[in-house]
């Protein structure tokens, strides 16, 4: 690959530090910020296919193989003695962080919706996110308490803006189902293993909260099928869906891997088609249509929420905060 291309990817890296792991994962900030200067391990990251360059996979790749490195010089070491491992591992993984702190951000719309509720996950790993009404939430101001169960609910503490309207209760979900590429087992050892990895290093709070989500997981067993949210495979699973139930259709952190913007389009119209509400809890970049009415500047690193191309709130990507814009919009 030429200096361009190489330049690319570097400012990739910069990137998500400058707007990802600032303030989040020091050590991620830092290390994001020594691979955009070292050529070598740019190189070696020009060789993968262009989806396969990202910044979590790389850092994720690395600590699952040889463990959390002190520095820079040690995951450096470690990368470039062990090339073909590290390749291969981000060849055969994804970065599916199935982060099930975002049903806090989620609550909001899905409590307002007409209940009870069908909910169809796209994208949807292990199905962590498929279970918001049976986790606890912490808005600061407002707490819901999680339902009693065998194994102790994690509670997601997020930071509201003043205008959320912040539920009064868990929805009531009489079905769930979730639509995924690579599904994940949440009683699978190895499987699970990789997903703890990609919680960075920092975040110990997360890491408990998502292996507390896990131990439901493996015990409610949520219905995950293994399709692509562009074929006939989602129409399928709608058309399963209880017909006296609110069908609603959401993703979070998903359709950015899907690299062709008609694609995605071409997806936004067939939920809209498919079912009454459409949820996406993505970059602002995956749909700039929606992006351009969300009434200002677009803040750095947060997600964008909308309901049926209609914003309605900046979110963090793990979860940690929410920012109700709807009126503004």
């Amino acid at each position: 690959m030429d200096k361009e291309g190489l330049a690319e990817i570097s400012a990739r890296y910069v990137h998500f530090a400058d707007t990802e792991a600032r303030g989040r994962s020091p050590l991620y900030e830092a290390l994001a910020r020594a691979v955009a200067e070292d050529w070598e391990t740019l190189d070696f990251l020009s060789t993968l296919p262009d989806l396969k360059r990202q910044p979590n996979l790389l850092l994720a790749a690395v600590r699952h193989l040889f463990g959390t490195p002190t520095g820079w010089a040690e995951f450096r070491q470690a990368l470039l003695a062990h090339l073909h491992a590290v390749r291969s591992l981000m060849l055969e993984r994804s970065t599916q962080t199935n982060e099930p702190g975002r049903c806090a951000t989620l609550l909001p719309v899905l409590s307002r919706l007409p209940q009870p509720l069908a909910l169809i996950e796209v994208g949807t790993s292990a199905g962590l996110c498929l279970m918001p009404d049976l986790y606890g939430y912490d808005y600061g101001r407002k707490a819901i308490r999680a339902p009693t169960m065998a194994s102790e609910p994690p509670v997601f503490r997020c930071l509201a803006s003043e205008t959320t309207p912040l539920p009064a209760a868990l929805p009531q979900v009489v079905w769930r189902a979730g639509l995924d590429l690579n599904p994940i087992d949440a009683s699978d050892d190895t499987q699970v293993a990789w997903l703890e990895t990609l919680v960075w290093p920092e975040q110990t709070a997360r890491l408990a909260n998502l292996r507390a989500a896990l131990k439901i997981a493996a015990t409610v067993k949520p219905r995950v099928v293994k399709g692509d949210l562009r074929g006939s495979d989602l129409v399928q699973l709608c058309s399963e869906a209880p017909k006296d139930a609110t069908l609603v259709i959401f993703h979070t952190a998903v359709l950015d891997y899907v690299s062709d913007p008609a694609d995605r389009e071409a997806f936004a119209e067939q939920a809209m088609r498919l079912a009454p509400c459409w949820v996406s809890n993505e970059f602002p970049r995956v749909f700039p249509s929606i992006a351009t009415r969300a009434g200002r500047s677009l803040p750095p690193g947060r997600f964008l929420l909308s309901v049926n191309r209609s914003p309605l709130a900046w979110t963090d990507p793990h979860g940690a905060s929410l920012e109700w814009i709807a009126d503004e919009a």
